[in-house]
């Protein structure tokens, strides 16, 4: 497919990544309190993650 070719929505999908999308929906639309959620979703991800694997000893430090 050649570049000539793009749709608009493959040119609007090509110009960001989706955390400059959601970083700019956040600043736009004031939502500020969805920020600590996410964080708290990402650090109950790694958790998760790191359970399984060789890293687990480690994370009793944490708590």
């Amino acid at each position: 497919m050649n570049k000539e070719n793009k749709t608009d929505f493959e040119a609007a999908a090509s110009e960001k990544s989706l955390t400059a999308e959601f970083r700019e929906f956040l600043l736009d639309n004031k939502k500020f309190w969805l920020i600590p959620i996410i964080l708290v979703m990402l650090l109950l991800g790694l958790l998760i993650l790191f359970s399984g694997s060789s890293a687990a000893p480690f994370r009793y430090t944490l708590f």
